[in-house]
């Protein structure tokens, strides 16, 4: 697919300091760089410095209001303000302190948004068509252009039907799963309670090991503590596996797996697991713990499981759309994830935690979330 055509861009209009510090006392959040104003008013609520920081500094120079704690900014963040641009300041408004009113173009790291502006009408694709079936024609263009993130849905199939299955929202994975684990939870529990479950039960007999209902709790644990690891190794290895630039099939597979979602990263309808491709998955890790273990005791490891995916895909939606208190957990957390998607993109790859980034060596640098003057 060729590049859209793009229409002539309109002039950009001017505002006065005066128009700036209404809009914002009305509830808008504008910040300036260099007279270039930006409208941040539909991000404010995810970016992971907060809400209260980017509000508090509006009206004042996008470097004051973007580089807050705990994080500095890559160029992939820069190139993303640029979806916002408004318009210009009039000539000569002072809107902002002599101090603030130089954009750090000097240090790589702050660029100055002029030097890599983004144009989301005209792109390597056609956004008015679905893309599953464009990306694969981008060849060895396609692994930079997907980590170019847009703030912008995005369509995938030409089917109404097959579109509806590829999103969902948050709440209908915890509906829909919630009542699952419960249940399997009491059938295991109860099968448990019969005493006649025993693991190594099918090597020998004289020395296999009763598995008590008591054991449940621990059981469950464990296969939670066991998702979490698939979790990170399905993020690493199939997520952000970098498809060969002359396979077409690869990159559509790679697009639809994980690429759009580092594409439009806040485009809410696909950042959990819509549950019918969910449960062919969920269903082959029930077969693999059947196979592995006696019936009831793969069935209490993988409601475990199931419920730690559960967590996962809620806490992921979060990480992109929540507003955690700033010093908590979850805080630093989605500052760490916004951190994988906008500039480690090959590290990074705990969700619900950064432990197994630890011993394989993919945790992201604790220095390249300090703030940089």
């Amino acid at each position: 697919s060729g590049a859209m055509a793009a229409a002539p861009a309109p002039s950009p209009r001017s505002f006065s300091a005066a128009e700036v510090r209404a809009r914002c006392a009305q509830g808008a959040c504008l910040v300036s760089c260099r007279r270039r104003l930006y409208d941040l008013s539909g991000f404010v609520r995810l970016h992971p410095g907060g809400e209260q920081l980017l509000r508090r500094r509006a009206g004042t120079d996008v470097s004051a209001a973007l580089d807050g704690p705990p994080h500095r900014h890559s160029d992939n963040a820069r190139r993303w303000l640029e979806q916002y641009y408004v318009g210009e300041m009039e000539p000569g408004e002072e809107q902002v302190p002599p101090a603030a009113a130089e954009c750090p173009a000097q240090t790589p790291a702050r660029m100055d948004p002029r030097c890599k502006t983004v144009d989301v009408e005209k792109d390597l694709v056609d956004w008015q068509k679905p893309l599953l079936w464009q990306v694969g024609y981008l060849g060895e263009k396609y692994d930079e252009w997907v980590h170019q993130p847009v703030d912008r849905p995005i369509r995938l199939f030409h089917s109404d039907f097959l579109e509806s299955l590829s999103k969902t929202a948050w709440y209908v994975v915890f509906m829909v799963w919630t009542p699952v684990v419960l249940y399997l939870s009491w059938v295991s529990y109860t099968s448990l309670a019969q005493g006649d479950t025993r693991l190594f039960s099918s090597f020998t007999t004289e020395y296999s090991i009763p598995v008590h209902k008591y054991y449940f709790p621990f059981i469950f644990l464990l296969g939670m503590f066991l998702w979490s690891l698939v979790e990170y190794l399905i993020h690493r290895f199939v997520f952000h596996m970098k498809p060969p630039a002359s396979n077409y099939y690869l990159i559509t597979l790679h697009f639809l797996l994980h690429g759009q979602h580092h594409k439009s990263p806040f485009d809410s309808s696909r950042l959990v697991f819509p549950p019918v491709p969910a449960s062919l998955v969920i269903g082959f890790f029930y077969g693999v713990l059947q196979l592995l273990l006696p019936e009831v005791l793969g069935l209490s490891v993988f409601v475990g499981g199931l419920c730690g995916y559960v967590v996962y895909d809620m806490m992921h939606y979060y990480l992109h759309y929540g507003s955690p208190k700033k010093g908590t957990y979850l805080y630093g957390l989605k500052a760490y994830h916004v951190k994988h998607h906008f500039e480690h993109q090959k590290s990074g790859f705990g969700i619900t935690t950064r432990f197994w980034d630890h011993p394989f060596g993919t945790l992201i640098p604790e220095e390249t979330f300090e703030k940089k003057d």
